[in-house]
């Protein structure tokens, strides 16, 4: 999955609990855990994945697309 870096984040929040993960698949890597009302910033969705970055460290990863609604 390809983004520009000029790619304008969108802010989101995270609605049920999901995983932060390396890859838009179910065996990626476990970034972080992400409860649900915790702010995520979203920069690309497709193929019910969302890439985007989250938490204080601002890890970029991604989360299944149904874990994230607009605020």
């Amino acid at each position: 999955m390809v983004a520009s870096h000029y790619a304008e984040p969108i802010e989101r929040k995270i609605v049920s609990r999901t995983e932060l993960r390396t890859a838009p698949a179910d065996d990626g890597d476990i970034l972080v855990e992400l409860e649900p009302g915790e702010p995520f910033w979203m920069l690309d969705d497709s193929v019910g994945w969302t890439w985007g970055y989250a938490g204080a460290e601002r890890r970029v990863g991604y989360v299944k697309s149904e874990a994230v609604a607009a605020l």
